[in-house]
C-alpha cells in the first residue's frame, strides 16, 4: 500500500492561514483606509484594497488546493534538503528586511553622534542618501543572498546583480515620484 502525503493540505492550510491573518490583522492595522472610500464626494480605491485583492487570489488557491488535490495520489513529498532550503531563503529575507528596517535609524542616531542637535530619523529620510541606505543594504542583502544560497556560493556577479537589481527599483519607482518613499520609510 503506497504511503500518502499530506503536502498539498499543508500547504493549503498555511496558505488560507497566513491570507485570513493578512486579511483581518496585517491589512486593517497597516492602511489607514479602507478598500474603497469616498473622496470629495465620489468613490476612491482605498489603500487596502490591493492586498486585500491578494490576499483573496491566496484565499482561491489555498481552497483550490484543499478541495481537489488534497487526496492526489501523486503528492510530492518535502525533503529535509528542501526544507532547508526554504528555510534558508526565509532567513535571508527576514534578516534583509530587518537591516532594511533599522539601518536607517541607525545611521540617524550615529550622525547624531557628530551633531551639537540630535537628528530624528523621519528628518534624515528625506535626503537622497538618508532615505536609500536600508533600502539599498537591505535589498542588496536579499538579492545576493538568494543568489548565493542557490549557487552555494558568494560571488561578485551575485554582489553586482543585486546592486543593480536595488538600483533598477529606486530609478523606477524613487527617483520620478517625489511623494513616495521606499520601504521601510513610509512606516518608521
Amino acid at each position: 500500500m503506497e504511503k500518502k502525503s499530506l503536502t498539498n493540505t499543508v500547504i493549503g492550510v498555511l496558505v488560507l492561514l497566513f491570507a485570513v491573518l493578512c486579511v483581518f490583522v496585517w491589512i486593517p492595522l497597516d492602511t489607514q483606509s479602507g478598500l474603497i472610500e469616498k473622496v470629495r464626494g465620489r468613490q476612491a480605491i482605498g489603500d487596502a484594497l490591493a492586498p486585500t485583492l491578494a490576499c483573496g487570489f491566496l484565499i482561491f488557491g489555498g481552497v483550490m488546493l484543499l478541495l481537489f488535490e488534497r487526496n492526489a495520489t501523486d503528492q510530492p513529498t518535502v525533503s529535509r534538503a528542501q526544507a532547508g532550503f526554504i528555510a534558508r531563503m526565509v532567513g535571508v529575507i527576514v534578516f534583509g528586511i530587518l537591516v532594511m528596517r533599522w539601518t536607517g535609524p541607525a545611521l540617524a542616531e550615529l550622525v547624531s553622534l557628530f551633531r551639537p542637535e540630535p537628528i530624528e530619523y523621519r528628518l534624515l529620510r528625506v535626503t537622497a542618501g538618508g532615505r536609500h541606505v536600508g533600502f539599498v543594504l537591505g535589498g542588496v542583502i536579499i538579492v545576493a543572498g538568494m543568489i548565493t544560497i542557490v549557487e552555494h556560493k558568494f560571488t561578485r556577479r551575485a554582489l553586482l546583480t543585486a546592486l543593480i537589481a536595488v538600483s533598477l527599483f529606486i530609478a523606477i519607482f524613487d527617483i520620478p515620484f517625489e511623494d513616495l518613499l521606499l520601504p521601510p520609510n513610509g512606516d518608521v
